[in-house]
C-alpha cells in the first residue's frame, strides 16, 4: 500500500496484527520525521508511537538505522505489540 502525506510519498512494509490506519498515522505524524527514511509505528497503552530510522547505509553513527528496528521493538515495546513499518519512496 503507498499513500502520501503533503509530498512524501510512503509504503507500507510490514503491518503486524493488522494495526496500521493511516488517517491514525497522518495525525502522529511530525515534520521532524521527513528526514528518516522508515518509520515505525508502535502502540503502548492503545497510544501509536512514531520512531525513525535511518537506510543501513547511512553515514550517520547512529543506532536508528534499519538493521536496528528489531532491537528496538525487543526492548523499546511491549512484547509482541501491534507494529507497523513504513518505507520512505524515492522520486514521483
Amino acid at each position: 500500500m503507498e499513500f502520501k502525506i503533503k509530498t512524501i510519498k510512503f509504503k507500507l512494509i510490514e503491518n503486524h496484527k493488522e494495526c496500521f490506519e493511516q488517517e491514525a498515522f497522518e495525525e502522529r505524524y511530525a515534520h521532524v520525521l521527513d528526514k528518516y527514511d522508515y518509520i515505525l509505528g508502535d502502540y503502548s497503552a492503545e497510544m501509536l508511537r512514531l520512531k525513525g530510522f535511518y537506510k543501513d547505509d547511512t553515514k550517520l553513527n547512529t543506532e536508528y538505522k534499519f538493521k536496528n528496528i528489531k532491537r528496538f521493538l525487543n526492548n523499546s515495546c511491549a512484547f509482541d505489540c501491534p507494529y507497523f513499518l513504513i518505507k520512505k519512496v524515492k522520486g514521483k
